[in-house]
């Protein structure tokens, strides 16, 4: 399938978008391949941990423009909520590589991983204005991560921004030098599979949800929760592991 690629190795899928071309704006053959690649690597149970990142200069250049003159935008939005709700509701953890520019929906992507980290070379923006429309289907995943007053400006002046603007308000992890983004990514990789499957789903749930709930229903729920951790299987290996000194049989290469 056109539009992304889909590796798989030591754990780790990498989904990479691959219309470079097109800038690998959000053609509805891109989002079709992304859904299906990214379903791909969470029902993979070898697979950990995911990695989106891009081919060519730009990590994604936003909406389709040729692909909306033609009468084909209304699919591809359908298709980026999905990807997006795909993104944080998987139970594996969601990393972003972003390598090149990333506008309009790209931004959408980078604040909806779990993790990401930037180029620094990078630049971001929500142009949608420039052209006559609004971020918003994005605007369910990034405007929580912002204030009010940087929202306003971002939108309504509809400039590009760095890098390290981007992780200042909080829309992606971090910014790095281009040289040592690999590095980077593979830090973070070698952290996050040596948490239990479980529990990882568990972490990404407990971000997602409790933010909503009522106090006494958060307590009463992550109670309940914390008391099936603790009785699970996977924390009966990760406490015999930690006591132990050794490592957890759920961890890449353990026992090998």
């Amino acid at each position: 399938m056109t539009g992304t690629r889909l590796f798989i190795a030591g754990g780790v899928a990498t989904v990479t978008l691959d219309e470079p071309d097109n800038k690998n704006a959000l053609s509805v053959s891109l989002v079709e391949s992304l859904v299906e690649h990214l379903d791909a690597a969470v029902v993979d149970p070898a697979v950990r941990a995911v990695v989106v990142t891009n081919e060519g200069n730009t990590f994604c250049a936003g909406a389709d423009l040729k692909g909306a003159r033609e009468g084909r935008h209304g699919a591809a939005a359908v298709g980026l909520s999905d990807v997006l709700t795909q993104i944080m509701d998987a139970p594996k953890p969601m990393i972003g590589r972003i390598h090149g520019h990333c506008m309009g929906g790209g931004v959408g992507l980078a604040a909806a991983f779990d993790i990401s980290f930037a180029a620094r070379s990078a630049r971001f923006g929500f142009t949608e204005a420039r052209i006559g429309v609004a971020p918003a289907v994005i605007s369910v995943v990034c405007l929580p991560k912002l204030r009010r007053v940087d929202a306003s400006e971002l939108f309504l002046r509809a400039g590009r921004f760095s890098a390290d603007r981007a992780a200042e308000m909080g829309l992606i992890t971090g910014a790095v030098s281009d040289d040592s983004l690999d590095d980077e990514i593979d830090a973070v990789l070698a952290d996050v599979v040596r948490g239990g499957p479980n529990a990882l789903a568990a972490c990404k749930d407990l971000i997602n949800r409790v933010p909503l709930m009522d106090r006494a229903a958060a307590f009463e729920s992550t109670s309940a929760l914390s008391a099936s951790l603790f009785g699970s299987d996977e924390a009966a290996e990760g406490i015999a592991a930690f006591l132990d000194r050794r490592d957890a049989g759920w961890i890449p290469g353990a026992g090998d």
